[in-house]
């Protein structure tokens, strides 16, 4: 049975971040929680029937926006709604993320009493300058409590986001904040490159970037650091302590099953293999995905496309994949692989160990160039 994640998107945040590309929308008036969190439950409903679904739910991602904008009331509700439509699995790994600037500790100590077991935590940097220039609503000494404030409640797995690559100011180094970040504990920590994304602010006016040198010489520090402290890499930006690895994303990595509800949500379900795995993408507009009375209809992917759509996600992952994994999660027999990956054995941007094929070093650094050859 392939495993099933559910995605829930809630847009609302802040003040949109000049960088962001996310389907994110600034708070212009009241939170409409209740009618939000009805058409949520509607929305999932939809998919279990459309898709006839009786697998238990493993994992949950509340992301955004700001999910952690909304009240403990209103993410109960949301919770409790689920449970009632769909089984969950034993001690699902429940997400919320969160940013620095909305951190209260009574707001939180309720969240994790709701069954919430895991933050994702939108740190970006503890440069206080660069934080401006990034367009975060808090400061570093926000970012420190709201670590504390996880800890304090209860939360002892966290992750919190940092950037690299970031606008050029004096005397910073991410490796300060890779520093920080270890010094606060957290079980897991991502690590991305800052990209100038078309549709934002930054792409429309970019600001001054260090030279590409610059970024690969910190970025090998900065892993380094990680690696001395037990945090190991197990995907291109993911970082964990042993055990702490996020099951939500390994199950998108790892080409399995997720629903996606909220507006902008996207979800990858499978009904039968290999003719029968779907694509579903909700509208964008927080206004239009209110209003709807009925939702868009999934898209099928082509076999021809399932090859590459299964190592787009795998080959993220440092442990790689087998054959036995690809035929079991595609329906697809291992022979669809050749030659492109006779290819790649070839040109030594994957290697194969026993029974695992994941990327070496040079395919590493080169992931848009092995992938390319598994386009049909």
């Amino acid at each position: 049975m392939i495993p099933l994640s559910l995605y829930i998107h809630i847009p609302w945040c802040i003040r949109k971040c000049p960088y962001c590309d996310f389907n994110s929308h600034a708070v212009k008036s009241e939170l409409p929680e209740q009618r939000y969190v009805s058409v949520l439950l509607n929305d999932l409903e939809h998919d279990l029937q459309h898709f006839a679904i009786a697998r238990p739910i493993n994992s949950i991602f509340i992301g955004g926006g700001t999910p952690s904008l909304f009240s403990p009331e209103a993410l109960n509700s949301l919770l409790e709604g689920i449970k009632q439509k769909v089984g969950f699995s034993d001690n699902p790994e429940i997400t919320l993320e969160a940013n620095p600037g909305t951190f209260e500790l009574d707001k939180f100590a309720e969240f994790r009493a709701l069954g919430i077991n895991r933050l994702s935590i939108g740190v970006q940097s503890f440069n206080d300058t660069l934080l401006q220039k990034l367009g975060r609503v808090h400061s570093s000494k926000e970012a420190i409590r709201a670590a504390e404030t996880a800890h304090q409640v209860g939360f002892n797995n966290f992750n919190l986001d940092l950037m690299f690559g970031l606008p050029a100011t004096d005397n910073h180094s991410s490796r300060t904040d890779v520093e920080m970040a270890i010094k606060l504990n957290p079980a897991h920590i991502s690590f991305y490159q800052l990209t100038l994304e078309p549709n934002t602010l930054f792409h429309k006016f970019p600001p001054q970037l260090p030279d590409d040198e610059h970024i690969y010489a910190e970025q090998q520090a900065c892993q380094q650091e990680l690696a001395d402290h037990q945090y190991g890499q197990y995907e291109i930006s993911a970082y964990s302590k042993p055990g702490f690895e996020c099951r939500h994303n390994l199950n998108y990595w790892q080409f399995g099953d997720y629903l996606g509800i909220g507006a902008g949500a996207h979800g990858k379900i499978s009904t039968h293999l290999p003719k029968g795995i779907f694509r579903t993408a909700k509208p964008k507009s927080p206004e239009i995905y209110q209003a709807q009375t009925h939702l868009q209809p999934s898209v099928a992917i082509g076999t021809d496309a399932l090859a590459l759509e299964f190592l787009m996600n795998q080959l993220r992952l440092k442990k790689g994949f087998t054959l036995s994994q690809y035929e079991r999660m595609t329906g697809l027999s291992a022979e669809s692989l050749q030659p492109a990956l006779a290819e790649c054995l070839s040109l030594g941007l994957i290697s194969h160990e026993e029974t695992i094929y994941k990327c070496s070093e040079k395919g590493w650094n080169f992931l848009d160039s092995v992938l390319e050859r598994f386009i049909r």
